[in-house]
């Protein structure tokens, strides 16, 4: 009877908790939704600010909606480079069982719980070094950095999920374990990595500490690496910091917009996942 009540018991603490969670992220899209809803137009997606937008005059966000794309999806890239070749190198089938590989894992688990502004802070630190300006480029460096300990650990996880007797019959077929990772691994586990570069990428796109000091702001449209860059998250910051309630209405506007982005990108994202699974050997 104890067990049975204990049982009854976090259940319900479970079911609460997923209340809880669900519930705080459907008022947060109702209330973005709402008040977002209100402002949009098609001038807010298809122009760049005016001299006065943020004085309640006309224009848009495309140079903040351009921008934001541009730094995420450059990072993302560029993490993956790099988080891929890490991921498969903790693998036990290469360095995982190392104590060099403890330490990477240790310095990644680290790295994640960094808050972004210090990646930010770091990133300005090197682009002064360099001699940089705020630019797209800046940008890429420190979302990078934000992006890269969270690939690589979400894709460790998702490789070691990859049952060991695979692994084993594709030696005895004569595979080395480069063409093991490669053709087997790598595929059956193509749908976790796919959902671990989404993971990395919606925390680029919706970061604004890391490029708040990196990127800069812009009201042109990116067009070089080395020059300023807009960026969503800033738009609704500098926006909401008017004292102009239809600026603010906009601020909502671009908070919407930002949000349908990594809806659809999420959506999409899962799409690919079940095509890719669509002949795992796995399910």
């Amino acid at each position: 009877m104890r067990r049975r009540l204990e049982e009854v018991g976090f259940r319900t603490l479970m079911l609460m908790a997923l209340l809880s969670v669900v519930g705080a992220l459907m008022l947060l899209i109702m209330v973005v939704a709402i008040n977002g809803a209100r402002a949009l137009n098609w001038e807010m997606v298809s122009q760049v600010p005016t001299g006065g937008y943020y004085l309640a005059g006309g224009g848009g966000v495309l140079n903040a909606i351009t921008g934001s794309l541009a730094l995420a999806v450059t990072a993302t890239v560029v993490a993956i480079l790099f988080a891929l070749p890490v991921a498969l190198f903790l693998q036990s089938d290469y360095g995982g069982r190392t104590r060099f590989a403890v330490v990477v894992r240790t310095y990644l688990d680290l790295l994640w719980g960094i808050p972004p502004i210090v990646y930010g802070a770091f990133g300005f630190t090197l682009m002064l070094y360099m001699g940089l300006r705020a630019s797209l480029l800046g940008g890429v460096i420190a979302l990078t950095f934000v992006e890269l300990p969270i690939m690589a650990r979400a894709m460790e996880e998702v490789l070691r999920t990859i049952p060991r007797a695979l692994k084993e019959a594709s030696y005895a077929l004569g595979a080395t374990r480069w063409e093991t990772m490669r053709w087997v691994v790598l595929r059956q586990a193509m749908p976790g990595l796919v959902t671990a570069v989404l993971l990395a990428f919606g925390q680029g796109i919706g970061n604004a500490a890391a490029v708040l000091f990196t990127a800069g702001y812009t009201d042109n449209l990116p067009r070089s690496l080395f020059e300023p860059v807009a960026s969503l998250p800033l738009a609704v910051f500098f926006q909401l910091g008017t004292p102009f309630p239809e600026v603010q209405e906009r601020a909502y506007a671009s908070a919407l917009i930002l949000l349908v982005i990594v809806l659809v990108i999420s959506i999409k994202s899962r799409l690919l996942g079940r095509l890719l699974s669509k002949h795992n050997v796995l399910d």
